[in-house]
């Protein structure tokens, strides 16, 4: 809405932002959730719907949000008719943590920590120590891995503790230093076709007496950022992803239950300059700037040194009608991050943190011309990015 030139525009208030659900509700209370209902040390229930089982499967599928199942009956009509399940019955999302993106809803999952404490906190974060951006998806440029990400994933204690363990995906996945530091424990399968896994996951699954197992599917995020959520190959997709589910869940042993969700949503941005504001190409988001990070619609600004309160107001005063704009230590008081943020996280997050309300994005056409490129973006806390489902299954 078009302000009159006596009035001062409204900007977004970073405390009044949708903070994810950490500690009650979020992706990151999942896992732990489960292994508490599997009776391993340590863990306490933090999502209070959900019903223990002794045998727990987490489908987690790469890109689809709450609010595109919801939208999309006819295309999914087995992930549909589950929404009534979600959260324990309840029939409501949970959270990703933020941003919503994917290796910090992964790290999120597998450690069962808030990204203020796993240190994954956005697809492209600054290195304190080195002060280049690292690429936390990629793992650009090589990063040691424990001290990027010391904690234990609940994988690794469940195993510990004697409950068979695996992760059903890729193969490809298997040596990257993302499943490492964050689904690492266990038994790691690779199988190349989304029916191979959910057949070998429900195999696993029968295994033991007490049993964790996850398994991954990547192309509904794939074709959703090339061709957006409103193509057909997105759609294509996610019939393929509906008729997998179906196909596990018809294939649970007694005493399991099935977990379905997703690590973010997404939204189709416009290609036009209202809608895409392009960095390199913006002389006054640009000044004062020594590195740009995370990604279109969660920026994490680094400034250089001196300039972070010049940065911090040019950025509110150009972008805080389409974001919340806030300094890295309003982003933390706003519970963005989760509760506590570990000290060697902190230098991580952005001097300024911009995450998109409207459907807008910051690009960066010179620096990340792929990424710029796509249709399908997320990484915000909107609702159809940070809501994600919690479709149940039980035998």
């Amino acid at each position: 809405m078009v302000q009159p030139a006596w009035q001062d525009p409204v900007l977004l208030a970073p405390e009044a932002a949708p903070a994810p659900e950490y500690g009650t509700g979020s992706l990151a209370d999942l896992l732990p959730t489960l292994a508490a209902g599997q009776g391993v040390p340590g863990f306490e229930a933090m999502i209070p719907e959900l019903t223990p089982a002794d045998r727990n499967c987490v489908f987690l599928i790469d890109g689809l949000g709450w609010e595109q199942i919801k939208a999309h009956p006819d295309e999914a009509p087995f992930l549909h008719a589950l929404l009534p399940t979600s959260r324990g019955g309840t029939g409501r999302p949970i959270t990703s943590g933020f941003p919503s993106t994917t290796a910090t809803s992964l790290a999120s999952v597998g450690t069962g920590l808030a990204p203020g404490e796993h240190g994954l906190p956005g697809y492209t974060a600054r290195n304190p120590d080195t002060g280049a951006l690292m690429n936390q998806l990629r793992w650009k440029p090589w990063t040691e891995l424990k001290a990027w990400q010391p904690y234990p994933t609940v994988f690794q204690l469940a195993d510990a503790a004697g409950v068979r363990t695996a992760q059903v995906s890729a193969p490809g996945f298997e040596q990257t230093p993302l499943t490492k530091v964050a689904l690492s424990g266990g038994s790691f399968l690779g199988r190349l076709t989304g029916e191979d896994r959910m057949d070998l996951a429900a195999e696993r699954l029968a295994a033991g007496d007490r049993s964790l197992v996850y398994t991954y599917y990547s192309e509904v995020d794939g074709q959703g950022h090339r061709f957006g959520v409103d193509s057909d190959a997105w759609r294509g997709q996610l019939m393929y992803v509906d008729g997998l589910a179906r196909r596990l869940a018809e294939q649970l042993p007694p005493r399991s239950a099935l977990y379905i969700t997703a690590d973010h949503g997404m939204i189709d941005i416009p290609f036009d300059e209202e809608s895409r504001i392009d960095f390199d190409e913006d002389w006054e988001l640009s000044a004062g700037v020594a590195l740009l990070g995370g990604e279109g619609r969660a920026r994490h600004v680094y400034a250089v040194p001196g300039a972070q309160a010049d940065v911090l107001t040019v950025w509110r005063e150009v972008l805080g009608e389409q974001f919340w704009v806030a300094s890295r230590d309003e982003a933390i008081a706003a519970g963005w991050f989760g509760p506590r943020i570990d000290e060697r996280v902190y230098g991580r997050i952005g001097d300024v943190v911009a995450a998109a309300h409207d459907d807008v994005v910051i690009t960066a056409s010179a620096n990340e011309p792929h990424e710029s490129a796509m249709v399908g973006m997320h990484g915000s806390l909107t609702p159809v990015e940070q809501l994600v489902p919690l479709l149940e299954v039980r035998s």
